[in-house]
């Protein structure tokens, strides 16, 4: 069973959970930047949370279907067609042997995820099938999607169908916010009390925008110069995603998910991670405001959204079998 893929659309990666356990070897871990919307797409499917999807940028791929298969796409709202019929996303979707799937452009946000029932069948790197641009690690050495790739995929027992629509989809607003009014949860770090007085209050009450040269590595930010009340001199020192580093230009970088395991700029704080999907889903001219935040209070956040997760995973799972 395979995936032609006929058009690549903008930078279509293959992602799965990350490849942890290697920052010794100063290896990140990548893997999907909106992780709920990937957990969501494989759970539709009936696959483990962390199998191996497509990670879509901003315009999707074609793609052709030698075999009957079992679809879902989650993450950013993205124009869907199977054999150029019109069907909603976040939804378990049947396509037929020798049909053509169609993903257009994203209006909002800035990444969809596509999964297959059974997962894309290619070779783990370190443990995972996870595409790391920066490092050109992974897939096919590394690199985005392109024409004429076929992607194997884990046989499954889908039937043939010719419906055009699903019998039910998700709510998306729940997973997927779109929303530049509300701010990011933003930690405190080693180096934010040495901003000037000016410079602390310009991060919470000013806004920022995502610049065109941001990747998954990192978005870079425009607002009001950041300044220190004295130099400072820093060493290096490990690197998470959702980091926000100061470099000399005064103008913060927000690290993604393939981010340096460590780095030596000044840091002013860190994304919790409940936030790190609108990362994820923040495409170059989005804005980007911060509020102080806790440790306390972005651990209990992070912990009702995992609940909130496995519990749609479990119904997921029960409609399927049903």
């Amino acid at each position: 069973m395979s995936v032609e893929v006929v058009k690549s659309g903008m930078l279509t990666t293959l992602q799965d959970g990350g490849r942890s356990g290697h920052a010794q070897l100063g290896i990140g871990r990548s893997g999907a930047f909106d992780a709920p919307a990937l957990r969501i797409a494989n759970a539709l499917c009936g696959n483990a949370r962390d199998a191996c999807a497509l990670e879509i940028t901003l315009l999707g791929p074609t793609l052709q279907f030698h075999a009957a298969a079992w679809i879902a796409v989650t993450g950013a709202p993205i124009a869907l067609r199977i054999d150029g019929c019109e069907v909603p996303p976040w939804a378990p979707l049947q396509v037929p042997a020798g049909a053509q799937v169609n993903l257009g452009a994203m209006p909002h946000g800035c990444r969809s995820y596509l999964a297959v029932r059974g997962g894309f069948d290619v070779e783990p790197v370190l443990g995972s099938r996870s595409t790391d641009l920066n490092a050109a690690l992974g897939p096919s050495a590394g690199r985005p999607l392109r024409a004429g790739d076929r992607l194997a995929i884990v046989p499954n027992t889908a039937p043939q169908s010719t419906r055009a629509r699903p019998s039910w989809w998700l709510d998306a607003r729940p997973w997927f916010v779109d929303d530049a009014a509300r701010p990011l949860h933003l930690l405190p770090a080693r180096h934010q009390a040495d901003l000037t007085g000016a410079s602390r209050r310009a991060l919470f009450e000013n806004a920022f925008t995502v610049q065109a040269d941001s990747n998954r590595a990192g978005l870079r930010l425009q607002g009001p110069l950041l300044a220190w009340q004295a130099p400072l001199e820093v060493v290096s020192e490990g690197c998470v995603p959702g980091l926000l580093q100061l470099p000399p230009s005064g103008q913060p970088i927000v690290f993604g998910v393939e981010c340096p395991v460590s780095g030596g700029y000044p840091r002013i704080g860190q994304v919790a991670a409940i936030d790190l999907p609108r990362l994820a889903q923040s495409r170059p001219g989005a804005v980007l405001r911060f509020e102080p935040c806790t440790l306390a209070a972005a651990w209990h956040a992070l912990q009702r959204r995992e609940h909130a997760l496995a519990e749609l995973e479990t119904r997921i799972a029960g409609r399927l079998s049903a």
